[in-house]
């Protein structure tokens, strides 16, 4: 029995130290970037955001609505209050709608960690949830804003008025350090596990038979599959990665592996609670439908154009 636990033991560290070697920079880079961000880039972001409500865009004020939105480091709980202000200055809804969905399924530093699973998924995932805001948007404008009908409800998220802390005082740096800490602290351990669940994957799920359920010859039930599993497994976006790279080796499609990035995100069960009170339950509702359709068209539509 020990030599048995031993040889597992062996087999699942060198799966482990393997992933982890390949993927770390990515995950490292991703915290330096959003950490750089978030204290360099984050007031600069809402003050443009604040700038496009002066410019007559119209409908198209969208497109850099989604823009900014996948440019904030902001989690859920700190990107509604900033919505909220944006509301109660007079910001239309389907520009909040661009830039909320967005900023729900991609960040700096989720873009980086991406980089570990390839070019073609980085640009994938940064075009596909760039559309979905921008198909957020347009929905709002439509059935919403056009009928003079609120979808929000911002009351309960207002932004308190601003006051001066001592990190507001700090240095640059230390604000970049605390920042980069932060990050860590939040990332870390589901990163970490993450790449214990791949290991665990790589040894003990039959290649073929993973291959069998999410591959090209499956691709209709792997993609509701991929857009399915999605909204338990994602909890932190760093965590995912290695899961998604063990699975794209095993036979994961392209458009699976798409599904999966807009499922988890859209329905990660933090980011659930904060959508169900500024929604309420009918447009939360609407919400999730929409996320999940849009999840198996990309799915698709990624798997007809690559082919892989």
């Amino acid at each position: 029995m020990a030599e048995i636990f031993q040889r597992e033991f062996i087999y699942i560290w060198y799966f482990f130290s393997v992933q982890f070697e390949q993927i770390f920079k990515y995950w490292a880079l991703g915290m330096v970037i959003g950490s750089l961000v978030s204290v360099f880039g984050k007031e600069k972001i809402h003050a443009l955001f604040t700038a496009l409500r002066r410019k007559k865009l119209g409908i198209f004020g969208i497109v850099p609505a989604a823009l900014l939105g996948i440019a904030s480091p902001l989690c859920m709980y700190g990107t509604i209050p900033i919505a909220a202000s944006f509301a109660e200055n007079g910001m239309d809804e389907d520009w909040l709608a661009a830039f909320m969905m967005s900023s729900i399924l991609l960040n700096p530093q989720i873009l980086f960690y991406t980089a570990a699973l390839g070019t073609p998924l980085v640009i994938i995932r940064f075009v596909s949830c760039l559309l979905c805001g921008i198909a957020a948007g347009i929905i709002i404008k439509l059935f919403f804003v056009g009928r003079g009908k609120n979808f929000f409800n911002f009351s309960g998220f207002r932004e308190k008025p601003h006051q001066i802390s001592g990190e507001c005082l700090d240095k640059p740096a230390m604000r970049f350090l605390k920042s980069f800490g932060r990050n860590v602290k939040a990332t870390g351990l589901f990163f970490l596990i993450g790449i214990l669940l791949s290991a665990l994957f790589q040894r003990y799920v039959p290649q073929e038979a993973f291959a069998r359920l999410f591959g090209s010859s499956n691709r209709g039930f792997g993609l509701l599959m991929a857009a399915t599993v999605g909204v338990p497994l994602y909890v932190c976006g760093g965590g995912t990665i290695p899961l998604l790279q063990s699975w794209l080796h095993s036979g994961m499609s392209a458009g699976g592996a798409a599904a999966f990035m807009i499922t988890g995100p859209a329905a990660k069960i933090t980011n659930l609670g904060a959508l169900k009170i500024v929604l309420g339950i009918k447009h939360f509702l609407l919400y999730l439908i929409f996320a999940a359709a849009f999840a198996l068209l990309t799915g698709a539509l990624v798997n007809l154009l690559i082919g892989w």
